[in-house]
């Protein structure tokens, strides 16, 4: 039964992350974000990584995402203001792509190492075996996301900008 939940909330997180990248309207877009961090903190805490799970819900769909509906209240994007941008903006945009790319290949090598360690182990999700393993083992990809953040904010700050 377990199995199919997490199959379900895998499925709820691939289809609202569509959804995201593919939706017309901000609005939708940013709502359908938070979907898809629910999700992900669902599919954290059924592999039992609570930690990570409430984290994921306290931080990202609680914090960020009012910061992000904010912002789009802030900005008040019009139809006519899209076509008018840079291809820079393009630029910076494949820029984060990849490095984003870089840290999930990064991630996904150094899950392939330690699958069968994490299943037989019951200490996964505590605090103390996540900060030896996320600053030993996956010290590059934390910092590409670390980058890739940076990389969010400027791109925000450059869209926010008026044009003079």
């Amino acid at each position: 039964m377990e199995q199919y939940i997490f199959y379900f909330v895998a499925l709820l997180a691939l289809a609202s992350a569509v959804y995201m990248v593919f939706a017309r309207n901000p609005l939708y877009s940013i709502l359908s974000l938070v979907i898809t961090f629910f999700s992900i903190a669902g599919m954290y805490i059924l592999l039992n990584a609570q930690f990570l799970g409430i984290v994921q819900i306290i931080v990202y769909a609680g914090a960020i995402m009012v910061l992000f509906l904010y912002i789009l209240m802030m900005l008040n994007l019009n139809a006519k203001d899209e076509s008018s941008k840079k291809n820079y903006m393009k630029f910076i945009g494949i820029i984060s792509a990849g490095i984003l790319l870089t840290g999930l290949l990064g991630a996904y090598r150094g899950i392939q190492g330690t699958a069968k360690v994490a299943v037989s182990d019951n200490g996964v999700g505590l605090t103390k075996k996540l900060g030896k393993l996320l600053f030993n083992e996956y010290v590059l990809p934390f910092e590409l996301a670390s980058v890739l953040i940076l990389t969010a904010i400027i791109s925000a700050v450059l869209i926010g900008k008026k044009d003079i």
